[in-house]
């Protein structure tokens, strides 16, 4: 299959295929032809480099132009691309680029100290480019050619996005660079995305929701318009000033736009929106009222899905209001099954079981994680351990979250990494770390704690968690306990302990 960049280059050369606008700073722009001559020159390093279609390279940095030249330069050369969380701690970004086996990285300059000291724990690292630093590397890109690369060997680039587990560590969920065109456009006709869209960056690229939708607006010829870090009213700015039309966004960023002061609000059209994709964490009833008071009421939809499963249900604009709580309908291509505890397929509504997804656009392993691939699949159905029901019309709910995951900000944290970093601190006996309701948040972490003497305070605990953890990750309350409720075989009732601070009886079923 062609280069899709390469393509957009040939077939519409001046239209402006990215723009890099901040506060304070001329926007940076390329258009099509532009994009492609300098992803090409960047691919021309790469192959320089050593990359092959075998190669993992780790990109980490803040929303940029650069940024985005490299991730389709990764591609273009054929390689796997590795994102990277900048808001990692040294030891959580060292496992993910040693676990991968990246031997190349390419990171901001912002961020390039980060990498500079994980070095000693990631020895098959050989490379490192920094970017939008001091001029270095551009200068060299400039001397590689602008012409087209051809991969040497297998297919368009595959990705693999790190995402945690039940155990603590981190996952590679690997997807192909080649998947069902037929499923991905019968998408893009559901929505109704058009060529001409202005897709708006709304989250960082490294998460699978912004990135991933970025992918579709380069799939689609669209112009992306890159916020380098979120702020609400710029966002408003960025809205109006390039008329944006559509956007990826989990709940705390457009919360934040909605809840700006009127006079903010109205200094900007918002009318332009046509296709708000809410994902990343459940909307409330409340919060989508919000944005239908300000935004155009055709324009909201809600998906289902995960890193590893794509977009798995869809939510139309009609049925919002009439339907709370739901996430929609099996989107174009998925096929959806619940199974209760002993295996059996659910066939009756409103009767929970583990969702389970069999389609074309799903990953294909997690990277030497093979045994947790086969033992989250039920033949070609694979699950990543949510629970839900669906109604008598076939729209699904999801009752609990995957395996105790929290949602906090867009943000998938995973109790098990939290407590393994918590258990290490000498005031812990046990603990345990739950999603507790945030209004800001959507959820936020909580620490139950069995002190290991009397004088141990939650200011303590919350502090040894900043040492340890990337800040989104570090519990934001603490409480404290005799002992942990538990199964007979002796597993934590995570459930008992969330039941007090929810009002949604599922969550304690």
């Amino acid at each position: 299959m062609a280069d899709i960049l390469a393509a957009h280059a040939a077939r519409q050369p001046s239209k402006l295929s990215i723009v890099d606008d901040r506060p304070g700073l001329a926007p940076v722009t390329y258009t099509f032809a532009e994009a492609n001559e300098r992803s090409n020159q960047y691919a021309a390093l790469l192959v320089d480099l050593g990359v092959t279609s075998t190669t993992k390279v780790v990109w980490c940095g803040q929303n940029s132009a650069s940024a985005l030249l490299v991730v389709n330069a990764i591609r273009k050369v054929g390689a796997v691309g590795v994102p990277l969380n900048y808001r990692l701690t040294p030891p959580e970004a060292a496992y993910v680029v040693d676990n991968c086996d990246a031997e190349v990285v390419v990171v901001d300059a912002e961020y390039a100290e980060l990498i500079e000291r994980i070095r000693p724990d990631t020895p098959k690292l050989r490379e490192v480019i920094v970017f939008d630093g001091d001029g270095a590397v551009e200068d060299r890109v400039d001397t590689y050619p602008t012409v087209d690369v051809e991969p040497a060997d297998g297919p368009a680039g595959s990705t693999m996005i790190y995402t945690s587990g039940t155990t603590g560590k981190p996952k590679g969920a690997v997807r192909p660079g080649v998947q069902s065109q037929e499923q991905t456009f019968a998408l893009v006709r559901l929505v109704g995305y058009q060529p001409d869209d202005i897709y708006l960056t709304t989250g960082p690229l490294y998460h699978s929701g912004p990135g991933g939708f970025a992918g579709l607006a380069l799939v689609l010829g669209n112009t992306i318009v890159l916020q380098h870090k979120f702020d609400a009213e710029d966002w408003l700015r960025l809205v109006d000033t390039y008329r944006v039309t559509t956007t990826f966004t989990a709940p705390t960023p457009i919360r934040m736009v909605c809840t700006l002061p009127t006079d903010v609000k109205t200094a900007y059209d918002r009318s332009s929106m046509k296709r708000m994709i809410a994902n990343a964490a459940p909307w409330t009833l409340a919060l989508k009222k919000l944005y239908l008071a300000d935004f155009p009421p055709d324009s909201l939809w809600e998906v289902y899905g995960s890193t590893e499963l794509g977009v798995d249900t869809v939510l139309g604009p009609e049925d919002h209001l009439g339907r709370p709580g739901s996430c929609g309908k099996a989107a174009p291509g998925v096929e959806i099954k619940l199974f209760d505890d002993a295996g059996r397929e659910v066939t009756e509504p409103n009767v929970k079981g583990e969702l389970y997804v069999r389609a074309a656009n799903i990953f294909t392993t997690y990277y030497k994680a093979e045994d947790k691939y086969r033992e989250e699949s039920l033949g070609e159905y694979h699950t990543v351990g949510d629970v839900a029901y669906f109604d008598e019309e076939g729209y699904f709910y999801i009752a609990d979250r995957k395996t105790d995951m929290i949602i906090s900000g867009g943000m998938n944290i995973y109790p098990a990494e939290v407590e393994a970093a918590l258990d290490q601190s000498p005031d812990v006996f046990e603990v345990a770390v739950i999603g507790v309701p945030s209004e800001e948040w959507g959820e936020s972490v909580h620490a139950v704690v069995v002190p290991a003497h009397a004088e141990v305070t939650a200011d303590a605990i919350i502090a040894f968690g900043r040492e340890q953890l990337a800040g989104y990750k570090v519990p934001r309350s603490v409480s404290f306990a005799d002992d942990l409720p538990k199964t007979g075989s002796g597993k934590v009732l995570k459930r008992e302990l969330r039941a007090p601070y929810w009002n949604d009886p599922g969550a304690a079923s």
